[in-house]
């Protein structure tokens, strides 16, 4: 098997089905030998039902539970083969990869996305004839064809300082906040990035047997950051292919639970810092996350004194930055 598609799915039915569409087309002009894998996490959109009557060829992981985004991607590579953990010498050999009959390449796909013709070829192909890649990114695009940014600088202090302290609005599309030039996808040749966006990205077999699997510690948000980064320090750098478009309607599933979402991600980002960064960048990132939340809570009381937030959401909104603030404090000890 050439690739092997993965798509996570919680509540987009539809999209799912459109997405599905797509993928199918695209893979039957490519002449790859692939296979599609859906992992729902436990959907009460009757997703399954949709999977099982319009699209019977896919391989279906049905869960009982919402396993996440790293969850349910590894749900579907330890069915393809995978192991979880990095191989032992002998596994690296060739008798054993031929064994298990593990694909070239993974996609990993989210369900809100549509992919345009000639997408999975170029990125197939890209890692096909560049062996030092360990992942290629798509060119995304939003729903009306405008403009998304598909890769991204590793996070640091600055992008957090940025995105949380009132500093001037030109930095947002800039180098400091993690953006490349537009004018590198305009170009329309490959380019090296620290990570794709997790929407669309394809990853070589021997990255993902060098690092092993996602890391399910993080419950939403920065899972592909941290799979990026393990496989650049294991030499498979990533990059960006623009050749692969592919639309990202974004968002439509962690949308559906706005702060339970903003908790998780803001948890997530204190899990990568403090697993990938020196204990003095942790601190710093985590004051600058208490000013930051700090200030959002003036803002949002100000708001509500005006009328335009409920009590209930000024409260809630107040607990989900105390426990924010708080995780981050305790994470840098």
């Amino acid at each position: 098997m050439d690739l092997a598609v993965i798509i996570v799915n919680w509540n987009v039915r539809d999209l799912l089905a459109a997405c599905l569409r797509s993928v199918e087309a695209d893979l039957a002009a490519s002449g790859l030998a692939g296979q599609i894998w859906v992992v729902d996490n436990a959907s009460s959109d009757d997703s399954v039902t949709m999977l099982r009557r319009d699209f019977p060829q896919v391989q279906l992981i049905p869960c009982n539970q919402n396993l996440g985004f790293a969850g349910g991607n590894n749900a579907a590579l330890r069915a393809i083969g995978f192991s979880d953990k990095p191989p032992s010498p002998f596994r690296r050999g060739a008798g054993a990869q031929a064994e298990v009959h593990l694909p070239e390449a993974v996609l990993l796909l989210n369900p809100d996305t549509e992919v345009h013709p000639g997408a999975l070829k170029a990125l197939f192909d890209f890692l096909k004839h560049n062996p030092q890649a360990g992942i290629a990114g798509a060119r995304l695009v939003y729903g009306d064809g405008s403009f998304q940014h598909s890769g991204f600088a590793f996070p640091g202090v600055w992008q957090l300082a940025i995105e949380l302290l009132p500093l001037p609005g030109r930095l947002v599309e800039s180098r400091l906040n993690g953006r490349y030039p537009r004018s590198m996808y305009e170009a329309g040749q490959p380019f090296r990035v620290d990570h794709p966006l997790g929407a669309a990205m394809c990853v070589r077999r021997e990255a993902i047997e060098a690092v092993g699997l996602l890391d399910e510690r993080y419950q939403m948000y920065v899972e592909e950051i941290d799979w990026s980064k393990r496989m650049a320090a294991a030499g498979w750098p990533a990059y960006c292919v623009p050749a692969a478009r592919i639309t990202h309607f974004g968002g439509q599933s962690t949308g559906q639970v706005k702060m339970s979402s903003f908790i998780k991600l803001w948890t997530s980002r204190a899990q990568f810092y403090s697993k990938h960064y020196h204990p003095l960048k942790l601190w710093l990132a985590a004051q600058i996350a208490q000013l930051g939340l700090q200030r959002r809570a003036r803002q949002d009381t100000q708001a509500a004194s005006r009328g335009e937030l409920s009590q209930a959401e000024l409260v809630e909104r107040l607990d989900g930055y105390r426990q924010v603030i708080n995780l981050w404090q305790g994470k840098a000890g």
